[in-house]
């Protein structure tokens, strides 16, 4: 799978005339053989542990508690943290020992980040990345490089819940930066994951005509959309009495808030089940919708998972909410152990007696990454999560946010970090002009700090403008 990722790396790369005539050939490979054995085996694999009976998972948990740990403990903040707490990895006898360790949260990465290294950050294979700062603060670090590998093997055998099938097209609405093709379509084909992109920062109604004509020449297909930009199709072809494409088997959303009015307009549009995904950058926790229900199955092979009430203590009684605590088993680089993600849940149960999984089960699943729009010139709008940069557009940014009170303008309020420089100023608003084509236009305040809700909470989009909301639209 490594191998076929690095392919697609030198794929994009690739001029569009040779990817022309390349895509042809790659389209006639069944995905499954095009990715690797590896893959293959790694897809076989979790489809065999969704069904492994509790006690199975737990020691398979508790085994890669211990690995973790060892790792953990060679790096200068984990060995300080675990003599503070008196913590052995080799003591733990149940995952549920991990508790003797505190919590940690983005401020402890951004502080000691270096100290968490296992592996030295200039080595082969490993990357350097940021979170999409939906939370007003960036979290910026390193990861290796065979990730990509392991969460499409997971994605793949969590969509199977909802008829895909690996190699099936997906019609994409995601945040990409999508240019214009040769007849002014904003539309991608990457023949290696059968993955057609549109843009969903233009979607205008001109475009969303085109885009929905289009999507019906593609073949049976998926679409993968964040859930705003489903909203704004299903709603388009509601308002505008065209008919829906017939060939849209299941809506796949991730990464945002999924409201019940979203959920039931686009099933009604598309005649389709919409499914749902939580996962997040730091690749801690994911947890998918079952196929019979719409509760979420926290995946246990993927992560540690802990639902922690405000006093820290665990929640298990059906109907208590509690704050999402996740220790990761793929990022072997900098281990995440125990870590505060800010996002809260609804605890459900052990065991889904639906389809008879023992996972940990979820529902309204809640976070910073909140549906705040901007509106462009023309008087669209274009999610927040869209905007997420994962780079180092704002490397030296503490916290920012945007303000908005004229429709294509706005203003970005930044708090800098140390070295923060005109550089770091003239690199955000090019990047933010590009990913948006000019439709808003920036100018950015550099200010000492950036006001929360009166829960405490960072508000990413000071927006000023009426927007349209529907009726499960709520302060979370």
């Amino acid at each position: 799978m490594q191998q076929a990722l690095s392919r697609k790396n030198l794929w994009n790369k690739l001029p569009p005339p040779v990817r022309l005539g390349v895509g042809g050939m790659l389209g006639l490979i069944p995905l499954p053989w095009l990715l690797g054995g590896r893959w293959r085996a790694q897809l076989a694999w979790l489809r065999a542990a969704q069904r492994w009976p509790a006690d199975r998972t737990r020691e398979y948990q508790l085994a890669r508690l211990r690995d973790l740990c060892t790792v953990a403990q060679g790096t200068r903040f984990y060995r300080e943290l675990f003599r503070e707490a008196g913590f052995d990895p080799r003591d733990l006898k149940s995952p549920d020992d991990l508790s003797r360790l505190p919590t940690i949260d983005k401020h402890a990465i951004q502080e000691r980040l270096e100290d968490m290294c296992a592996v030295a950050p200039q080595s082969a294979g490993v990357d350097f990345i940021s979170t999409g700062g939906t939370s007003g603060t960036p979290l910026h670090f390193y990861i290796g490089a065979q990730r990509s590998a392991i969460e499409f093997a997971y994605l793949v055998a969590s969509w199977e819940r909802a008829g895909y099938t690996a190699g099936t097209s997906l019609a994409v609405f995601r945040g990409r930066l999508v240019s214009p093709d040769l007849h002014g379509l904003r539309h991608e084909y990457d023949p290696l994951l059968r993955q057609h992109y549109y843009s969903n920062f233009h979607m205008t109604e001109p475009n969303l005509r085109r885009y929905l004509a289009h999507l019906r020449t593609i073949g049976p297909c998926f679409l993968h959309v964040y859930p705003s930009s489903a909203d704004v199709l299903a709603r388009f072809v509601r308002r505008s009495g065209i008919a829906p494409p017939t060939n849209v088997r299941g809506i796949i959303a991730e990464s945002e808030i999924l409201y019940p009015a979203q959920r039931r307009l686009a099933e009604d549009v598309f005649g389709c089940r919409y499914f749902s995904c939580y996962g997040h950058t730091e690749k801690l926790v994911l947890a998918a919708e079952c196929e019979r229900t719409a509760d979420y199955h926290v995946w246990p092979t993927y992560g540690y998972f802990e639902l922690l009430d405000d006093a820290g203590r665990p929640v298990r009684t059906p109907g208590e909410r509690g704050e999402i605590v996740g220790t990761g088993f793929i990022n072997r680089v900098v281990p995440f152990i125990r870590y505060r993600t800010g996002d809260y849940a609804t605890y459900v149960a052990d065991r889904c007696r639906a389809c008879g999984r023992q996972h940990v089960l979820l529902r309204d699943i809640r976070g910073h990454n909140t549906q705040e729009m901007l509106v462009t010139a023309d008087g669209s709008t274009i999610s927040w999560t869209s905007l997420n940069m994962h780079d180092d557009t704002f490397a030296r940014v503490t916290e920012f946010q945007f303000y908005q009170d004229q429709a294509g303008k706005a203003v970005l309020r930044v708090v800098p970090a140390h070295g923060f420089a005109e550089s770091d100023r003239r690199r955000i608003l090019a990047n933010l002009g590009r990913k948006l084509a000019g439709r808003i236009e920036f100018i950015i305040q550099v200010t000492d700090g950036i006001a929360r809700s009166p829960r405490g909470k960072a508000i990413y989009v000071d927006q000023q403008l009426p927007l349209p909301v529907h009726e499960e639209f709520v302060a979370v």
